[in-house]
Parts: structure tokens; sequence; C-alpha cells
């Protein structure tokens, strides 16, 4: 691993939640840490070195919660999910009764990586939840690709995979509305396995939006067509499945004004819809990334 260097924490206390991904963070204000360049220099600092940060009891309003966001970088809308009319770019995840079904999370997947430009990361606030359940699973797909046997990791290596919003949020819409959303975001190509830009760490970079490898028929991988197509599908669903191992996971349980930051260079989520009849609602800032390498 080629984790590059984090200076220890100063200002703000950190708790691991596990060994390996994600820290409840205490002593800290985000609406200061959102103004104060020193003390969001060391929150960046702990959100590489952990993936996801969480903190709680955090009341603050949501221009700082933009704030706080654009210290990472540019926020991005979502073309179908909604966003707060005062502040563009602040997505609201609302689930209750009446919930469009296409408004589902619960998969394991990076934020947009049908983008060619995935984000980098988001910031997400809980703003109601429910009496139980409705918690958050990260993943760390560092740990998954470091895991993996190695000859997989040699048969992975170079591969490029697409990754579309049509199959996914896409899917339950109408034709013709399916087919205007894939001429407005065409699917993106990505590599299986990316290079995170500011760490160097090796990252397995595939989930919920990814639908086939782009360059696995090749001489070396195909004899005959069940090399291509199941042998391809068959592989893409056992690197999908990595993420569900339980020991690169985190789990977080919501209160209101708790808020969740994370790398989304580096990790998948899944929303776990287990509340109904509850209502959780949510306002999540994306911000803007890079392309893959």
């Amino acid at each position: 691993m080629t984790t590059a260097t984090v200076p220890p924490s100063i200002r703000i206390r950190a708790e691991r939640l596990t060994a390996g991904l994600g820290a409840e963070l205490f002593d800290v204000d985000l609406a200061e840490v959102a103004h104060d360049a020193e003390l969001f220099t060391e929150f960046r600092s702990l959100l590489l070195r952990h993936k996801v940060l969480f903190v709680r009891d955090q009341p603050i309003n949501r221009a700082d919660h933009v704030a706080l966001a654009e210290r990472f970088g540019t926020l991005e809308d979502h073309p179908v999910l909604g966003s707060d009319p005062t502040h563009p770019g602040l997505v609201r995840i609302y689930k209750d009764l009446d919930s469009p079904p296409e408004h589902y999370e619960n998969a394991f997947h990076c934020d947009a990586t049908w983008r060619d430009n995935p984000p980098m990361g988001s910031v997400l606030r809980c703003i109601e939840g429910p009496a139980v359940g409705g918690d958050t699973i990260w993943v760390d797909m560092v740990a998954a690709y470091e895991r993996l046997p190695r000859n997989i990791k040699e048969r992975i290596a170079g591969l490029r995979a697409r990754h579309s919003i049509e199959s996914s949020f896409g899917a339950v819409m109408p034709t013709e509305k399916r087919a205007e959303l894939h001429r407005r975001f065409p699917d993106a190509e990505h590599p299986v396995v990316r290079t995170h830009p500011e760490t160097g760490d090796k990252v397995l970079f595939v989930n919920s939006f990814t639908t086939h490898f782009t360059n696995f028929h090749t001489p070396e991988n195909v004899r005959f067509g069940l090399d291509y197509a199941p042998g391809a599908a068959d592989l893409l669903r056992y690197l999908l499945s990595q993420a569900t191992v339980p020991e690169f996971q985190v789990r977080w349980r919501w209160t209101p004004d708790s808020f969740a930051i994370w790398d989304n260079r580096c990790t998948q989520h899944y929303a776990v819809q287990d509340y109904w009849p509850g209502v959780r609602r949510m306002e999540r800032a994306g911000i803007a990334g890079d392309r893959p390498f």
C-alpha cells in the first residue's frame, strides 16, 4: 500500500469505529470547520486517513453545510433527485410512504460513477430519521482490492468497465424519459482498479452502476463465446460481491443532526431500507471530482 503520510490530529478528537474504516469525531463544530482554514486542513487529513467521518449533534444551518462541502470543491446537482431550492447542490433524499420507486439506495454503490468525473466525496446530514432502522453501511474498497487473490488482481489489471445511470435510475422510467436520460448522461468508462489521486492507494472501482467490462474480449481471455459473456459477467459479479464482506464495512446509526463525510473515490455505501413505515429525510452535498485513472 502506498498511502500518503497524514499528519496527526491536533484539535479534533477522532475515535476509530473499526480497525480499518471510519472514525467518529468529537470536540468539533462543523460550522467552524467550514470557515477555519487551519481546522479544515486537519479535517481533510482525518478524512484521508479514515475514509469516512461521522459527527453527531451538529445543528448547523444549510448555508454552513454547503460551505463545508465547498471547502473540498465545487458542488454538483443530481439529475433525478431534487435539490433544496435555495441551496443548489444540496440534494434532498427524502423517503416516506409515497417516495417514488427510483429513489432507492439499497445497493452497494459509489455515488454517480456514471459521470466521466465521479464525485470526490459527499457531506450527508440526517434531518429526520425513523425510530428504528435506516442505518448506512460504508465499505473500504482499498481493503477490498488488497485482499483479492493474486490471480484475480492479475486478471483485472488493465480492465475497464462501463457505468450507467440509464440501467439504474433510468430503469423505472418510461422508455422516452429513459432514452433522454441516457442522451444527457451517456455511459462512462472507468478502470476496474483506480488509483486514489491523493494517497496513491489502489481501489477496486466497480459498483452497482457498473454494467460490463469494455476490453475483456481478447485472445487471452476468450476461447469460445461462453468465456466472453458468462465468463466476464461471472468475474464482474465476483468483484461486486466484495462490497458485501463484513470485514470491509462500518455501519452508522443515524440521529437527527448527525453527519457523515466520505471519500467517494475509495468507498462504497448502502442505505439500509429496513424502516418502513418510518420516515427518513437526508440532505447531501456532493463534491465534484476528477477522472479516475
